[in-house]
């Protein structure tokens, strides 16, 4: 993981002629300009204290603001309406969680500038104990956690403690603070807090799927679930029986979805395996397959997005976990390193590179290889109007690859005005101010469309990891009191949960299973498979060229 952290963050956007993105022997190296790190002043003014309950009583729960929005990202809360005056907060879509500043401006009402270990500054959450903020992410009675706070909270908790744990905690404080184990309590008291328990863990389990593949988290939620279904209510049991199956359909679509990755990589073949056991003249290239660079554009999107649908939003943070400095029984934070469907897709990104250069360099003749060049530049102009930022960007690292730049006779035929125009719009200079301003004019289109198709936004994966990167190395996860750095984990969750809400359109494109296999499973060329088909096409240069050539044509041929 820390080899792919550092060839992740640690290099340039290649040009023609340069390496490629995320290079290794077998991997191409992400295209990201290094920049000075910038430590942003993140601490904040802290105040007097006051106590957790005074302040959960101040805030008396009420339903949200967003109570009246119907869900876009998540499906509807399955909590129905309890008995009683209260109704549940709805599920807000994540669009509507935080507003530019970063974080809700209305989550806290209260006029006093610290409760129980909770530090505000103008009505904002800024600081407090783990503790309190445990305490302040279970509901009672009077107090529901606001969307954003849930959120916020459980992505950002896993620095400071594994999943697990925190489940614990919850659990406990509902169960010893709300007497869910006492048999006497209220019975009108619970109809109003068992609701709002289950609404915690439907959110959860709804945002927050696959902490629940760890056994302990699991057998911790079906037993608070337990509790609440055991009351006397109907419909307590029929919700957490649907939050239960909604939750189980999800873990047994990743698992799906790891055996297919998992097959796809088993069969993965080298390209120059193939050409040795097979004539060149009776291969495929791509397209043979799709002659339509719009089709394959869309096909792309199908991918991309796919792949998007599967990355949980805790892989971004556990990407970075460290050891906690006020921890100082755990040494070991790896196990909580889950990041493998956030490098699946780096993965893909690579692939569709190295992709790229095959295609352009397996052609004998020029004429070809410059049509192919002409091919993959219509595809990422299409790639870039549907929003498609990822492949457009993954289109440019392969064609800006060395073996394919250095074949200077194939792109003297081929017209590269429009190449040009897609180079100016991924130019990393003034930190990818270009792609950044295209990206937010395909967010604000997402936000006003009428149609699936306008929703499509899919960033340039890497640079948005470097982003949540730097933000995190920049800014402490604890004050110099000890505290948790709040304002540091707003900031996290709207980076974040913008990224959740691009990731849940469907694609509205039709599937062409065709295509799809061909992209996914099509043997590549090595990096030195690429230069050797390079050197071939267009003969060596100057003498470490040729240097290499021959060192290549032995040891990837067998000839002298």
């Amino acid at each position: 993981m820390a080899k792919f952290l550092a060839e992740l963050l640690g290099c340039t956007l290649p040009s023609k002629g340069a390496s490629p993105m995320f290079e290794s022997k077998s991997h191409s190296r992400v295209g990201l300009k290094s920049s000075t790190k910038q430590k942003t002043t993140i601490f904040s003014t802290l105040a007097s204290e006051k106590s957790l309950s005074d302040c959960k009583k101040e805030q008396q729960w009420k339903p949200s603001m967003y109570s009246s929005i119907t869900p876009v990202c998540f499906p509807s809360p399955l909590i129905e309406k309890p008995i009683g005056k209260e109704s549940m907060p709805q599920t807000p879509p994540f669009s509507a969680m935080f507003d530019s500043s970063g974080y809700n401006r209305n989550l806290y009402q209260s006029a006093e500038d610290s409760c129980g270990g909770l530090y505000y500054h103008d009505n904002n959450l800024l600081s407090g104990s783990l503790e309190a903020l445990i305490q302040h992410l279970v509901p009672n009675v009077d107090y529901y956690p606001d969307r954003t706070y849930i959120f916020t909270f459980l992505l950002s908790s896993r620095l400071f403690m594994h999943p697990y744990e925190l489940m614990a905690k919850v659990c406990h404080l509902c169960v010893e603070h709300q007497r869910l184990s006492d048999p006497d309590s209220d019975k009108n008291q619970m109809r109003k807090i068992a609701p709002k328990i289950l609404q915690l863990l439907t959110e959860w389990t709804e945002t927050f799927p696959y902490d629940f593949r760890d056994e302990r988290m699991m057998r911790n939620l079906k037993d608070l679930a337990h509790r609440i279904a055991s009351g006397e209510e109907q419909t307590y049991r029929k919700n957490v029986q649907q939050m239960m199956q909604c939750l189980i359909r999800k873990l047994a679509a990743l698992s799906q979805y790891e055996e297919v990755l998992a097959k796809i990589s088993s069969t993965s073949t080298d390209r120059l395996t193939v050409l040795k056991t097979k004539p060149q003249s009776i291969q495929r290239d791509i397209i043979t397959v799709c002659n339509d660079p719009y089709t394959l554009a869309q096909q792309l999107t199908h991918i991309e997005l796919e792949r998007l649908n599967y990355i949980g939003p805790e892989e971004f943070v556990q990407a970075f976990v460290q050891k906690d400095p006020l921890d100082n029984d755990k040494s070991c934070y790896s196990e909580r390193k889950k990041t493998r469907n956030l490098e699946a897709y780096v993965e893909w990104f690579n692939r569709l590179s190295y992709l790229v250069a095959t295609e352009i360099c397996m052609p004998v003749k020029k004429k070809h290889r410059a049509r192919m060049i002409e091919y993959f530049i219509d595809v990422a102009r299409e790639c870039f109007n549907i929003g498609n930022f990822n492949s457009l960007m993954a289109i440019i690292s392969g064609m800006n690859m060395s073996p394919v730049s250095r074949l200077k006779k194939t792109w003297a035929k081929v017209k590269t005005a429009k190449f040009d125009i897609l180079e100016h719009q991924m130019d990393p200079s003034s930190n990818f101010y270009n792609y950044r301003t295209a990206l937010r004019g395909a967010a604000q289109r997402s936000l006003t469309a009428h149609s699936s198709r306008e929703k499509i936004v899919i960033p340039f994966f890497s640079l948005l990891i470097k982003d949540i990167y730097f933000l995190n190395e920049g800014c402490a996860n604890r004050l110099p009191n000890g505290h948790v750095n709040f304002e540091k984990f707003w900031e996290l969750a709207k980076q974040v949960s913008e990224f959740m809400t691009w990731k849940q359109v469907e694609c509205p494109f039709e599937r062409d299973r065709k295509i799809l296999q061909y992209l996914l499973t099509v043997p590549v060329f090595s990096e030195d498979a690429l230069y050797l088909a390079s050197y071939e096409s267009e003969g060596p240069e100057n003498h470490i060229e040729k240097d290499r050539w021959k060192s290549l044509r032995s040891s990837l041929l067998g000839r002298v």
